[in-house]
């Protein structure tokens, strides 16, 4: 494999291997895209990237993560969505989107806005979590355990998102449930306290994951992929681990996900994390050996030769890129440059590609592709 080999998934083909993973932005009001996640996310197609995920966005208003968070839990959302996939789709990328609920780690400020968590009394809400258990004793709140009901309605939202998501022109879902939000929290014995039927053995505490995947697989077209994204491991004794991952992950397969995106920690506030380039990419390497599934590497790959690397090397079949592409919108383009490959640039940028450069037909949209 290398970095700009083509990709089948379903009916959907990757034209290379370099995926913009999800990036949150806090730019949003009553979680509505506006011309920021335009231009984020359409500079990310036009830079060469295969498959470009929205940031986390919520499934219910409570499940933001801060009140500017992009959500997809009204039908009005829909809208602007829509502009933003058809011009992903224009430049050749597909477009993704990845469906989240904060859990107890909800109702926090932007990262630039530092202080307490939002109360409710400025437009904060009372996070949910599996038990009450807050995060951090600072800056986040005592969350709500979820009883039945609540339960309930976040596999609904879920199910709901998935829904708009289609409406919206999504090609990809991704399922979050890593990084100490709702999901993930319901995943680990640190964050889970629960007696009941979604707490306590693998089983019960995985419960949660599989049904709110068996919920969006019966919405989501059979031809369309489905990813999720987990914490492999929570970097904690007694917590979640990589065996719990691939254990997870082999009844995640059963239940239709086509990749698993492998990524780690952030449910514990003090765990000891060794974090150095590709520190993440070994728990992407034995969840696809040992299950047989596609995952995708993720955290502080920034080089074209790790990159390149990691595929060469079959330790994951997509590279999956934050902050580097938060440098270099225009990442696959110049690793290509690097790496001796011929990929097709805009035809407005051709000026200042290498000579010879193939240029990159405009996709014209039809009826049928816009709904795809």
């Amino acid at each position: 494999m290398n970095l700009f080999d083509e990709l089948q998934i379903r009916d959907v083909k990757l034209r290379n291997r370099i995926v913009v993973s999800p990036m949150c932005e806090y730019s949003s009001a009553d979680g509505f895209a506006n011309d920021w996640h335009l231009v984020h996310l359409g500079s990310r197609a036009v830079g060469g990237a295969a498959l470009v995920f929205t940031e986390a966005c919520a499934v219910s208003p409570e499940g933001r993560i801060s009140p500017e968070d992009l959500g997809i839990y009204k039908d009005e959302h829909v809208e602007f969505l829509s502009r933003i996939t058809k011009f992903l789709r224009t430049q050749g990328a597909l477009p993704g989107i990845q469906l989240a609920h904060s859990g107890r780690k909800g109702s926090t400020r932007a990262p630039w806005d530092p202080g307490p968590y939002v109360p409710e009394s400025e437009g904060g809400w009372k996070p949910v979590a599996p038990s009450a258990i807050v995060f951090a004793p600072t800056n986040y709140a005592l969350p709500t355990a979820l009883d039945q009901q609540g339960i309930q309605k976040v596999i609904n939202d879920f199910s709901a998102a998935a829904v708009r998501a289609l409406r919206a022109g999504f090609a990809v879902i991704e399922i979050h449930s890593a990084h100490g939000y709702l999901l993930h929290e319901f995943l680990s014995p640190l964050s889970n306290h629960r007696t009941d039927s979604y707490g306590g053995s693998f089983d019960n505490r995985t419960r949660l994951v599989r049904e709110v995947v068996a919920a969006v697989r019966k919405v989501w077209p059979e031809k369309n992929p489905l990813f999720v994204r987990i914490s492999s491991t929570d970097w904690v004794d007694g917590g979640w681990d990589i065996d719990q991952s691939v254990a997870l992950a082999t009844q995640l397969g059963l239940l239709g996900v086509d990749l698993i995106d492998c990524s780690s920690g952030g449910n514990v506030p003090n765990a000891e994390i060794p974090v150095a380039p590709g520190y993440q990419t070994g728990f992407a390497e034995r969840i696809r050996r040992d299950t047989g599934l596609m995952t995708g590497a993720v955290g502080l790959i920034t080089s074209a030769a790790d990159a390149s690397a990691i595929l060469s090397e079959e330790k994951a079949d997509v590279v999956i890129m934050a902050r580097q592409f938060l440098r270099d919108p225009y990442f696959p383009l110049h690793v290509a440059q690097e790496l001796g490959f011929a990929v097709s640039w805009p035809e407005q940028y051709l000026r200042a590609a290498p000579h010879g450069t193939p240029k990159r037909e405009p996709i014209q949209l039809t009826q049928k592709a816009r709904l795809a």
